[in-house]
């Protein structure tokens, strides 16, 4: 019947995620770890909101982006030092009584990342922000996100958010819970692109090793501010890595247009342009 429906036009059919132990039989292929990271806090601000679920799902994988054997999972609750807002509640279904008493061990933490060569987070910059302040550990490692270093949309995805994503590659799991999001997200890294064809894991691995270029719009005319935001630019609202300015992320390829288009577009002149090179082991990070 679901085979049924799928080859209509008039219907589509999610089907459960049932999470396997591997995806790519042993070949004898040298593979790495990498740990598929999630996080729930009790809001956005890394350094004032806190954590208040942490899973962990390692997995191993080649260099051409095949993903082999999925390991167990960590998946720890940590109960705040303030309640849980209840708009937090409605959205991870973890309310106070969850949490009271728990606790994660950094050690714990630090000892179960210890095997792995890549980090990776869907929103990597807001879980690398929070698990930094955590465990110092997370410093060290580099980091790619399942969000931002796959090209989701030119292959068809309209949307970002992990569970719509899941939607339109068929299938569906249980929300909410932050191990529930890893594995659903190793599950899309591990599939072919519908487009390219390309593994969404190889293409995530080469964007994560590529150089890239943070570039600051420092003390650009505040007139100019739409300009920049149509173009890419963010604030830094916090000041963190420079002073409060514009700023963009770009590969090593568009460094010298990037900086050319400040020189004429914003500052009217060649002056130097504030930037800095960056790779995996900072991007990410409140420390660049």
């Amino acid at each position: 019947m679901a085979d049924l429906l799928d080859a209509s036009s008039e219907y589509r059919v999610l089907r459960r995620l049932h999470v396997p132990t591997h995806y790519q039989p042993d070949d004898g292929t040298p593979t790495k770890t990498a740990i598929f990271l999630d996080v729930e806090t009790t809001g956005l601000e890394a350094g004032r909101s806190e954590i208040i679920e942490l899973a962990m799902v390692p997995f191993t994988y080649a260099q051409d982006g095949r993903i082999f054997q999925i390991g167990e999972a960590f998946q720890a609750l940590r109960e705040p030092s303030h309640p849980i807002p209840p708009e937090v509640t409605a959205i991870t279904g973890i309310d106070d009584a969850m949490v009271a008493g728990k606790t994660i061990d950094v050690a714990d933490v630090s000892a179960f990342i210890a095997q792995a060569d890549l980090i990776i987070a869907h929103n990597a910059g807001f879980d690398r922000r929070f698990m930094e302040i955590f465990c110092d550990d997370f410093v060290h490692k580099p980091w790619a996100c399942s969000m931002s270093q796959v090209d989701w949309q030119a292959e068809g995805f309209e949307t970002l958010k992990l569970s719509f994503l899941a939607a339109t590659a068929g299938f569906f799991y249980d929300k909410h819970r932050a191990v529930h999001d890893c594995h659903a997200a190793i599950e899309l890294l591990a599939r072919p692109l519908p487009k390219s064809g390309q593994r969404a894991m190889a293409q995530l691995l080469e964007k994560a090793r590529a150089p890239s270029w943070r570039i600051w719009a420092s003390q650009a005319p505040f007139e100019l501010k739409d300009v920049l935001r149509n173009r890419g630019y963010r604030w830094n609202a916090d000041g963190v890595g420079a002073a409060k300015a514009w700023m963009i992320d770009v590969p090593d390829a568009r460094k010298d247009e990037e900086c050319h288009f400040l020189q004429e577009e914003i500052y009217g002149r060649p002056q130097p342009i504030n930037c800095r090179k960056i790779d995996a082991y900072e991007r990410f990070s409140a420390r660049v």
